[in-house]
């Protein structure tokens, strides 16, 4: 497989995603952020990663819980003048 900068990618093994940093013809550079922030780079063969597409679905999915839990909150704050007034 071809790699390119700027791809995501994941040990075929599974684990983070990644982003390659460079790509050489037998080896990529990739980069990747810990659970704690930190910043990782490495050179690993091309033969144990794979790419993947991240989705925006997951990102939309997220907007439309943000969107909801706004509305929720709306609904709750007029209850609650509801029942100042009552």
């Amino acid at each position: 497989m071809v790699f390119k900068a700027g791809d995501i990618v994941i040990l075929k093994s599974g684990g983070q995603a990644m982003t390659v940093a460079e790509a050489r013809p037998e080896e990529v550079v990739c980069v990747w952020m810990g659970e704690e922030g930190d910043l990782f780079r490495e050179s690993l063969p091309v033969a144990v990663l794979e790419a993947i597409e991240i989705d925006d679905e997951e990102e939309d999915e997220e907007d439309e819980d943000d969107a909801e839990d706004a509305e929720d909150a709306e609904d709750a704050e007029d209850d609650t003048e509801a029942n100042k007034v009552a």
